[in-house]
């Protein structure tokens, strides 16, 4: 996977022209899917509605609660918030609304697919990340979800780009661009925030210059905090905390039940808050139970999370979009779980930074309960690794052409060099 220059990335007529065919496809998919069927509202959904609703005619920013409190971060709930005022002046309802944002949300997030992996490996690579994200069917069904993922995976891809710009060029403009871009993705999914140390970790041992990665950090930092800043002096004002991200302790502690059992017995849950049921049972878990809480925390949860693909919030009749759709989602995790393993022995090669940030995403899901709708985000890092490593192997052993022309000539443009 090696990185040559803007020169190989630069986009020619062929490439613009299958590009555009794939969004014009991926486009196509995803209006017929929003139009030909039934959605169902998720659980989430309705306390979504509930609080955008309350925020809008209270002026109070509250989840589950009537009382102001921060356990999610303002991203999603500001986005419906602006369309629930639109859909009122329109005399509309904001769901469809939302829908269709979400399609060129999904459509943002595709060209940004292309965008990263031709840098980082060609155009052939790029187009392959671009059409199996224009099929893959969480990337068509979760646009009938009023769920923070569609939004979410644009502003990581946002993220990841700048950052690989940043890290090529290294102007202190696109370490702070890089740094607010991933503000934003933490104003929609906080567990993100860990990714922005993560990638810096990777610059500094890459590079072994501490003084300029502690610099390009700052300003990285600089971005980020100018973006969290009125969340942040929001939470001081009227909470009396500094709250960067969010407060929510469910997640962390419904993960504490290995496969999901809730009703374990394992402590006695009354009179305690959910965070010190979680430590109790953490502390039992790991010492009288030790084989089932280790086997939990890392193959249980990999498995739970990326066993099966995300079915968005539930629609009728059923979407098929592609044949084989539990095949093709193993095969997307399986290839590009391969390659960021291949990967590790050229480690300093740009996509090293896919690498780092899946690693880093699925060691935090571990964290907390998991759930197939957790994989979405991880989803597009996956899908460019594996094409990456397609490209790289078809390159490496298509049929000799060209008067004899050896296939091994042109191997740099894939991961089969990682």
């Amino acid at each position: 996977m090696v990185s040559q220059s803007a020169a190989r990335f630069r986009m020619n007529k062929a490439t613009a022209i299958t590009l555009l065919v794939i969004l014009a496809v991926a486009t196509i998919l995803r209006f017929d899917f929003l139009f030909s069927t039934s959605h169902k509202v998720s659980h989430d959904t309705i306390h979504y509605d509930a609080m955008v609703r309350q925020l809008l005619d209270e002026g109070v920013y509250a989840y589950k609660s009537t009382t102001s409190n921060a356990q999610v971060t303002p991203g999603y709930p500001l986005f419906m918030a602006a369309i629930y005022k639109l859909a009122e002046g329109l005399s509309y309802e904001p769901f469809p609304i939302i829908r269709v944002l979400q399609v060129g949300f999904s459509l943002v997030s595709i060209a940004l697919g292309y965008l990263i992996a031709a840098r980082l490996a060609g155009r052939q690579a790029g187009l392959l990340t671009a059409a199996t994200m224009a099929v893959y069917p969480p990337f068509i069904w979760a646009n009938g979800a009023i769920l923070t993922e569609p939004l979410a995976a644009m502003l990581l891809l946002l993220y990841v780009w700048l950052q690989l710009l940043a890290f090529e060029q290294k102007r202190w403009t696109l370490h702070a661009l890089a740094g607010a871009a991933m503000g934003l993705t933490v104003l929609v999914r906080p567990e993100f925030l860990v990714l922005i140390g993560a990638s810096y970790v990777l610059l500094l041992i890459r590079g072994r210059q501490l003084l300029e990665t502690a610099k390009l950090f700052l300003f990285a930092l600089i971005g980020a905090g100018l973006v969290l800043s009125p969340w942040v002096i929001r939470n001081v004002v009227t909470l009396g905390e500094v709250v960067v991200a969010s407060t929510q302790v469910n997640p962390f502690a419904a993960g504490t039940y290995p496969d999901k059992n809730y009703d374990d017995g394992l402590v006695d849950r009354k009179g305690k808050t959910q965070m010190e049921v979680a430590k109790e049972r953490l502390r039992i878990g790991f010492t009288e139970h030790t084989w089932t809480y280790v086997k939990w925390y890392t193959i249980g949860k990999l498995k739970y999370t990326y066993g099966r693909m995300f079915f968005g919030s539930g629609h009728s009749p059923l979407y098929p979009v592609i044949p084989l759709r539990q095949p093709v989602h193993l095969v997307i995790v399986f290839s590009g779980t391969l390659a960021a393993l291949l990967m590790l022995r050229r480690w300093r090669q740009p996509a090293m930074l896919l690498v780092v940030l899946l690693g880093t995403i699925s060691l935090t899901r571990l964290a907390f309960v998991p759930e197939f709708r957790y994989n979405f985000t991880a989803m597009p890092l996956l899908i460019m690794l594996g094409s990456m490593l397609a490209v790289g192997l078809w390159q490496r052993f298509k049929p000799t052409r060209d008067n004899g022309r050896s296939a091994n000539t042109s191997t740099e443009e894939g991961a089969a060099h990682a």
